[in-house]
């Protein structure tokens, strides 16, 4: 993902914001037949304070994304809310169509998981996703029982992925004049064939971050 400097996230509290938010992640790796992508929920590692997040695959998806394989790197992407940016909300000025959006890639070389560990990120992810319901069911909530969730687990491999490289891009008009933005941010906020409330929380908080540092500077 080329960069600018303009649209750069660097503040890794905000980067786990997003990385909570949006936890579908694409994984691309690769095996002896070319690059390979897949789709998984992950998340960050409770244990840690940093960008290291957590997750696993079905199998065979470890051996065509290259799972475990020594110096092997994976890339994950995280993708946070985006949508179309019309020219007619930039006023009487020379524009092209556009959109925004907010992405992460964390690169690394993930580290395997052995089976204890596995069960407890698969009872992690279960409890993430359940506790938002009135009677949530984990992992080891009947009828499942012991053997079933072991076999469960047999067909998966767990991974910890500490980044090496990270790549952030938060691309929501901040080259855009104050009141341009501010312009987008309502019409967006109007737009009922294409709601996006999340993309205008996102705008909005950005917007708002690069007005309080300009008050700052004065």
């Amino acid at each position: 993902m080329r960069q600018n400097p303009s649209f750069a996230m660097t503040d890794v509290s905000e980067l786990r914001r997003v990385i909570a938010d949006n936890p579908w992640a694409t994984l691309v790796g690769r095996d002896a037949d070319g690059m390979t992508a897949s789709h998984y929920a992950i998340l960050l590692d409770p244990d840690r304070d940093d960008l290291t997040v957590v997750g696993h695959v079905g199998r065979p998806d470890d051996l065509v994304i290259g799972l475990g394989q020594p110096e092997q790197e994976l890339l994950l992407i995280f993708q946070g809310p985006h949508g179309y940016i019309s020219p007619g909300w930039y006023g009487d000025l020379p524009a092209v169509p556009t959109w925004n959006y907010i992405a992460l890639h964390l690169s690394g070389v993930p580290e395997i998981l052995d089976t204890e560990e596995n069960l407890r990120v698969l009872e992690h992810l279960v409890d993430h996703f359940e506790n938002r319901f009135p009677s949530p069911r984990g992992i080891w909530t009947a009828p499942n029982d012991e053997g079933f969730v072991r076999r469960l687990e047999a067909g998966t491999v767990g991974f910890r992925l500490t980044p090496t490289r990270v790549v952030a891009k938060r691309k929501l008009s901040q080259n855009k004049p104050d009141d341009v933005v501010e312009n987008v941010i309502l019409e967006l906020s109007r737009d009922e064939a294409h709601p996006q409330p999340a993309l205008v929380a996102e705008m909005r908080r950005a917007h708002d971050a690069r007005m309080a540092a300009k008050a700052a500077r004065r």
